[in-house]
């Protein structure tokens, strides 16, 4: 065997330019397939990442809020939610694999600025700030390794502190007490239609009750007026007062964004003295333990009888699903040219390389040598061809890929409202994505190199001797 890998050896060096310019060809090839492969795997490792900090992994609903949830929070509460974290938390099969189990909750009502007698709809979540803070330092993949923690608006010392979108700031006319750029004035109150800008006298007057329950001091930090229904039905307002605007990446989102304090939230939602919650979040260690994770809750949860269902962060953020598909749609079609090209380019070196050695074809034919071995020859010159030039394209790709990461190159990545940076995906976690491209462009070459090694072994021994 290693004699027919010296022929081949020495069989590349006879035209040592051809063989340096395909092996080229098929290095640039590789690299820019590995290039654009670790964009996109760190793409969306990061974009996982961003959800997982947020959303978690897993949220447990009351059986129906998936469904019906939306246009109904309040009647879908998971009610005595510390017992069932509790019950979670002393399985001995999930307690290892959880990071962060926290209840939420989601609402949507009316947010009101009435010193400016201004009010728009609202969509608000609660988080507990300790939770919320240690799930937003989850890295399992180390792309923000060194990064300074995102702050998260919220503190456990005030409740009634919290963030709005960026959007409510410039309806509710706060851009100016918030410092928001590129903040459009509000018109005067004169010029809006009383039955539009006026506000409702019970709100006002259910304002005004709140205030006595809420810090009097708060920094010069704008106060908002936040009205929801109770799962009772009854009206309920609490005084909000807002540290920061975020931008949320999405101008809906950002016109409806707040959030708050878990206890503010579940005061406004259930009652003072609830233990309810619209969710619980949990925050695995590992993406890798999601299905273990979640067919060990289901079960769990089953066997306690309990109303509870489950929903992984693919199916609440199903955007997430798309993006993953269309960016491996994007590389499978960018990695089928390169193929396609690394294929041609192989063909024409093999053809090139059959045709000047016709001779030598016949002769070895007519001393006995099979067919199949003249045509495992080419092959093995065309796998040759590949192995080199794909190995120097993932080395080439690596060098590009810490090159790049060395210029902490800033990039603005979709529905996101922070900064990212252009990374290549140059760990060990990128090392099925080398693994495979290899073997393609391997593959590849071999396929290219059959196709005219088999017409040179099928060749007539006469026609070969005599070929010119």
């Amino acid at each position: 065997m290693s004699a027919v890998v010296k022929i081949a050896f020495r069989n590349l060096r006879r035209n040592a330019r051809r063989s340096f310019m395909t092996m080229s060809a098929i290095a640039v090839g590789a690299a820019a397939m590995l290039c654009f492969g670790q964009f996109i795997a760190e793409t969306i490792l990061e974009f996982q990442t961003g959800v997982v900090r947020q959303n978690g992994h897993i949220s447990i609903f009351h059986a129906g809020y998936f469904d019906f949830g939306a246009g109904n929070p309040a009647a879908y509460g998971i009610s005595d939610y510390p017992s069932v974290i509790r019950l979670i938390g002393n399985d001995p099969v999930l307690k290892p694999l959880i990071r962060v189990a926290t209840p939420t909750i989601s609402m949507f009502g009316i947010a009101g600025n009435y010193g400016v007698d201004a009010s728009t709809t609202f969509s608000g979540n609660g988080y507990v700030p300790a939770d919320l803070r240690k799930m937003g330092s989850w890295d399992r993949y180390g792309l923000f390794r060194g990064w300074p923690p995102i702050p998260i608006g919220i503190t456990d010392s005030d409740e009634s502190v919290g963030v709005i979108g960026v959007g409510i700031a410039r309806i509710l006319g706060e851009c100016a007490a918030l410092h928001v750029a590129n903040c459009p004035t509000p018109p005067r109150v004169a010029d809006v239609s009383p039955a539009i800008g006026a506000a409702p006298p019970d709100f006002a007057e259910l304002a005004k009750r709140d205030m006595t329950s809420v810090a009097p001091v708060h920094h010069g930090a704008p106060r908002l007026d936040l009205l929801t229904a109770t799962s009772q039905g009854a009206p309920n307002v609490a005084s909000f007062f807002v540290i920061g605007a975020e931008s949320q990446g999405i101008r809906a989102i950002d016109d409806s964004y707040v959030r708050m304090h878990f206890n503010l939230a579940r005061r406004l939602l259930y009652g003072r003295n609830s233990t309810e919650a619209t969710a619980i979040v949990l925050q695995l260690n590992s993406t890798a333990d999601l299905a273990l994770a979640q067919e060990r809750l289901q079960f769990l949860l089953k066997s306690r009888h309990l109303n509870l269902e489950t929903r992984d962060f693919t199916q609440l953020n199903p955007f997430y699903a798309q993006g993953e598909q269309f960016l491996g749609a994007i590389f499978i079609f960018i990695a089928s040219i390169m193929a396609v090209i690394v294929l041609f380019t192989v063909v024409n070196t093999t053809s090139m390389a059959v045709l000047e050695r016709t001779n030598e074809i016949g002769t070895a034919r007519a001393i006995g040598v099979q067919r199949s071995t003249i045509r495992w020859q080419f092959a093995l010159e065309g796998s040759l061809l590949g192995g080199i030039g794909a190995t120097a394209g993932l080395v080439m790709a690596q060098l590009i890929g810490l090159f790049l990461n060395a210029l902490h190159i800033s990039i603005a990545m979709p529905g996101s409202s922070q900064p990212s940076r252009l990374i290549l995906l140059t760990s060990s976690t990128a090392a099925p994505l080398m693994i495979g491209v290899w073997l393609v462009l391997v593959v590849v070459a071999i396929m290219a190199a059959w196709v005219p090694a088999n017409q040179a072994a099928r060749m007539p021994i006469v026609d070969a001797l005599r070929h010119v």
